[in-house]
């Protein structure tokens, strides 16, 4: 009596043959279950014709892929030897270490499929082995909606797409706001993803986030993560965070002024806008008029800054900001802020331009305007010298050095840099003060020479020279004159030599310049002493009043000198050489191995 055969076979992810009898009693044949094999894209799968504990000689096997339900045949186990069959894996099929082992070599998604192994020596249960095969997704990439969303849309609007390329299986794809994962909500959030099969049997999968966006959302990071599965467990990559720019309208509007804190004259300040909304509206700074009472509008840049470079007293003052938001027409302002610009102003010396006699005193006082406690000072214009502090200085028994200019400087302590200087300048009545009486300069002869004369005096002198040339003035300070002549050496003029003199209305003075010609005699002894004679600047630090004596200064350079020295230093060094190139011929300066013998015969002798 036969036993009817029923043969199913399940291709999916789980495919087994099973053999069954309708007799009860009968043996029931083992369930065949598929092996499955994982590998990834690129690598090599094991395909083992058995289960791993099998043991044996398989001398004689085939291999069969299932296709559509049809087994094909692709590889041939014969003695031990294997046997590739023409088709798409005749170059990529080979025996392993076993027979019973199949390797099959740069696994592509196309190789996931289901095989067939078919021992005849020994013989044994038909074997199925499933291969599953997977590739990891490259780094998702993620681009963001740059237009923007308005919060007062009712319909979803796209914030970000992401895409994950070269992936196998498909993988999965979960959307974050805030390191907070996003789910599905009605006329909130919806997430639309599909894919493309690439021709080398990847995938490439896009999903596009769509949403709601309110205006707490104007700093939110979105971003997209894929989770697939590989042979070694499951994994997930993230893509980078984006924001997207949300626009909303402004409820306040406010003034901002940099930098913060105390503000000085002089400094660099900046007035600006802002609000809470999105986009800025257009602004207008306004400050209040303080003469009527009203906001006029104040000049700003294109950026709508009001930049007060530098800040001044006037400056100060209540400044008022107005938007405009052009989409809905709505004018906001901001409340009124006061700028308050510390300043010190209007320094004043009394007496304005003081004179007076030589002996007696002179009271000088210093005022200043500001909103702060200030400070005062007295220095010496020309030397920098801290006279005194306070408000009055008080100059008793004057001589004529303490003529000139002084300045008054008034400071707020606790603003460092908050400063107002006011020069004044003191006359002593006097007539002029020479810089000095005589002065004696080495000159060559019809060389150009620049002299100079220096004179000082209440009320201020004017110089004349008694030599032909050409001369300019120039005043250090309200009392100096300082005049400089142009003039060639010509021999009258070495014979004169040269005066200036300085005159007012008290009396006059004079400075006589003694011209003294280089040569050689003058030169030698006193070269490390003589410097240059084309131009002569009569500037010393001391003065000489009408009684002073000669004063000897260090005299101005000259290349003529110069030249001299290098003439006279070649002379000596011909005259040496030719007195040595004598003695050598006369015999008397012995030279080399020739000379020495020499002396030594006339030692012996």
């Amino acid at each position: 009596m036969g036993l009817p055969k029923l043969v199913c076979v399940l291709f999916a992810a789980c495919c087994c043959c099973r053999r069954a009898t309708g007799v009860p009693g009968e043996e029931k044949q083992p369930v065949l279950t598929p092996d499955l094999v994982e590998a990834e894209v690129g690598s090599t799968a094991l395909l083992k014709c058995g289960p791993s504990r099998a043991s044996g000689n398989f001398s004689q096997v085939d291999w069969f892929l299932i296709h559509k339900e049809r087994q094909i045949l692709i590889f041939r186990v014969h003695q031990g030897k294997g046997q590739r069959e023409p088709g798409e894996y005749e170059h990529r099929l080979s025996l392993q270490d076993s027979v019973a082992t199949l390797a099959l070599s740069h696994v592509t998604p196309h190789d996931e499929r289901m095989f067939l192994c078919k021992s005849k020596r020994p013989r044994l249960h038909d074997h199925y082995v499933e291969l599953q095969v997977f590739k990891a997704p490259e780094e998702p990439t993620i681009q963001a909606n740059v237009v923007g969303i308005h919060v007062d849309r009712q319909e979803l609007r796209e914030v970000a797409t992401c895409v994950g390329r070269n992936g196998y299986p498909i993988p999965q794809v979960l959307w974050y706001k805030n390191r907070l994962p996003l789910q599905e909500e009605v006329n909130r959030v919806h997430i639309q993803s599909s894919q493309i099969v690439e021709s080398s049997g990847l995938y490439t999968l896009k999903s596009v986030l769509s949403a709601r966006l309110v205006k707490e959302d104007k700093d939110a990071q979105f971003y997209c993560e894929l989770s697939y599965r590989l042979p070694s467990g499951n994994h997930m990559k993230e893509s980078k965070e984006v924001t997207v720019p949300v626009f909303y309208p402004a409820e306040k509007v406010w003034v901002e002024v940099e930098p913060v804190g105390l503000l000085k004259e002089g400094d660099h300040v900046t007035i600006r806008c802002l609000t809470d909304g999105n986009p800025q509206p257009h602004f207008t700074i306004n400050k209040k008029d303080p003469s009527t009472g009203e906001m006029e509008e104040e000049s700003t840049d294109e950026n709508g800054l009001l930049s007060l470079e530098p800040a001044e007293k006037h400056h100060s003052g209540l400044y008022q900001c107005q938007s405009l938001d052009l989409e809905t027409t709505i004018t906001l302002s901001s409340d009124p802020l006061e700028l308050l610009v510390n300043y010190v102003s209007d320094v004043r010396v009394n007496p304005a331009a003081p004179e007076v006699q030589e002996g007696e005193s002179l009271t000088l006082t210093c005022e200043a305007e500001s909103n702060q406690d200030l400070e005062f000072e007295w220095l010496r214009d020309k030397t920098g010298q801290l006279l005194g502090k306070g408000p009055v200085l008080q100059l008793n028994n004057v001589r004529r050095e303490a003529g000139g200019r002084y300045l008054c400087m008034a400071s707020v302590p606790r603003f460092p840099g908050l400063n107002r200087t006011q020069p004044v300048s003191v006359g002593i009545f006097g007539f002029p003060w020479m810089a000095l009486k005589e002065r004696k300069v080495w000159v060559q002869e019809n060389a150009v020479l620049n002299l100079s004369c220096e004179a000082s005096g209440h009320p201020q002198p004017t110089i004349s020279w008694n030599v032909n040339g050409s001369a300019t003035e120039w005043n250090p300070d309200p009392q100096t004159v300082v005049s400089t002549l142009n003039v060639l050496v010509t021999p009258e003029l070495l014979e004169t030599g040269a005066e200036c003199k300085a005159s007012n209305s008290l009396g006059s003075n004079t400075t006589t310049i003694v011209l003294k010609l280089v040569t050689l005699t003058t030169l030698l002894p006193e070269s490390s002493q003589t410097t240059g004679l084309s131009t002569l600047t009569v500037s010393p630090h001391t003065r000489a009043n009408s009684t002073s004596t000669e004063k000897k200064l260090p005299q101005p350079e000259s290349k003529g000198v110069v030249i001299v020295a290098v003439i006279v230093c070649t002379l000596v060094l011909a005259v040496l050489g030719a007195a040595l190139y004598f003695f050598y011929k006369k015999g008397r300066l012995p030279c080399g191995r020739s000379g020495k013998q020499e002396m030594e015969r006339n030692t012996s002798i």
